[in-house]
């Protein structure tokens, strides 16, 4: 954990401060509970064009819930870096649940591997969110590095075995056709 926190510190002591306290605020609230995901997965349903990328996300989006939040966490139990190391002033509520993986890394990586499998550009464009969420969650003192690492790892796994699952189960009828 030693150079995790020298890492958190150095993020800390370099980037923190002033108009990047709220600009990283922002970034890590639209990351919470995947809202922002969950958003963009109900609006693709409303278009032909990205009905099957947005239901393919929602699936996603439950099965790294229940991966992560539900199982992983509850199995590794690591504490946070706020937790061990109480600062003064640590700008959102201190989480209560455990560390490994982070959650908004896991989902923002998740849907940004959902979508770049069926929408290049756009997908292109959610890696870059969920980049900027997963780094909100080191520079707030919540997550260590290596969760970060984690998060995106399996959420990037699990969002691909969402688009396997989806094309191979749901969007093909019995008779071979997609439906």
């Amino acid at each position: 954990m030693g150079w995790e926190f020298e890492f958190l510190d150095f993020i800390r002591g370099h980037f923190s401060g002033g108009l990047t306290d709220k600009i990283m605020l922002f970034i890590t609230h639209c990351g919470d509970k995947g809202y922002i995901w969950i958003a963009a997965a109900l609006v693709m349903c409303t278009s032909k064009k990205y009905r099957r990328c947005g239901i393919t996300l929602i699936f996603g989006l439950l099965a790294g819930v229940l991966v992560g939040n539900v199982l992983l966490k509850n199995i590794v139990c690591r504490e946070r870096p706020c937790w061990i190391r109480e600062l003064d002033e640590l700008l959102i509520a201190v989480p209560r649940d455990y560390s490994f993986p982070s959650g908004h890394t896991l989902s923002s990586f998740l849907a940004a591997s959902v979508i770049v499998c069926r929408h290049k550009l756009t997908g292109i464009i959610a890696f870059v969110i969920a980049t900027l969420i997963a780094f909100s969650r080191m520079y707030l003192y919540v997550h260590f590095p290596t969760d970060i690492i984690g998060g995106a790892v399996i959420g990037s796994a699990v969002g691909l075995a969402a688009v396997f699952v989806a094309e191979k189960y749901f969007f093909r009828s019995r008779l071979g056709q997609k439906i």
